[in-house]
């Protein structure tokens, strides 16, 4: 299993009041990718650049895919700008793969509903596995899961909403690819808002007698 894979059954544990944005879990998985990528040598930092690896991809297919949109050509790609274009509807391809290998169920209870449909995790070993990775505070798995609004990693002892990424992270690549998540996450945000207020401005304009 990968981490993007774990964030995401995190995100479909939590209760449906507090539900995790599609477009910032996204962008959350985009980074959880890139973790992953820099993990295996599949990628490098140079800054805020993504030097490729090996031709050779990891063994989950998700993570290969996500090696194979990698530039390979200079100046390689920022950062921010892979993340936000690795990262458009990631959440609904990370929902259909994890579907199909029998991790998700329809029911009653769960977070992201796609059209009329409801999923949660089922009870399988590999939901255990990122429940444990989740509850042990695993700092990577905490700071992206907070990069998203959800808290409580650890039994309480995890990061918060809005925290930066904090100590126990494996290297400076890594703490540099989580502080590009929160704030591409931020940045989602504000134009989201501001595109609220817009329409609500345009609405407001035929209300006028």
């Amino acid at each position: 299993m990968s981490t993007a894979k774990d964030l995401f059954l995190i995100a479909l544990d939590q209760e449906p009041d507090r539900p995790v944005g599609q477009g910032d879990l996204s962008l959350a998985l985009a980074g959880a990718e890139l973790i992953d990528l820099l993990g295996a040598q599949a990628a490098a930092l140079d800054g805020d650049r993504i030097v490729p690896g090996a031709e050779t991809g990891p063994h989950d297919p998700l993570l290969a895919e996500a090696a194979a949109t990698l530039a390979r050509q200079v100046p390689y790609e920022g950062i921010e700008d892979w993340l936000w274009r690795r990262g458009r509807d990631l959440s609904a391809t990370y929902r259909a793969a994890l579907e199909e290998a029998g991790q998700l169920t329809r029911g009653r209870r769960g977070l992201l509903p796609f059209g009329s449909d409801r999923l949660e995790s089922a009870d399988t070993p590999v939901r255990r596995r990122a429940r444990g990775r989740w509850e042990e505070g695993e700092p990577v798995l905490a700071a992206l899961g907070a990069a998203v609004g959800i808290g409580g990693a650890g039994g309480g002892a995890g990061a918060d909403a809005g925290d930066r990424p904090g100590p126990g992270l494996p290297d400076e690549a890594v703490t540099t690819v989580l502080a590009v998540v929160d704030d591409a996450v931020t940045e989602l945000a504000a134009v989201q808002q501001r595109r609220s207020i817009e329409n609500a401005a345009f609405a407001n304009v035929w209300r006028v007698p």
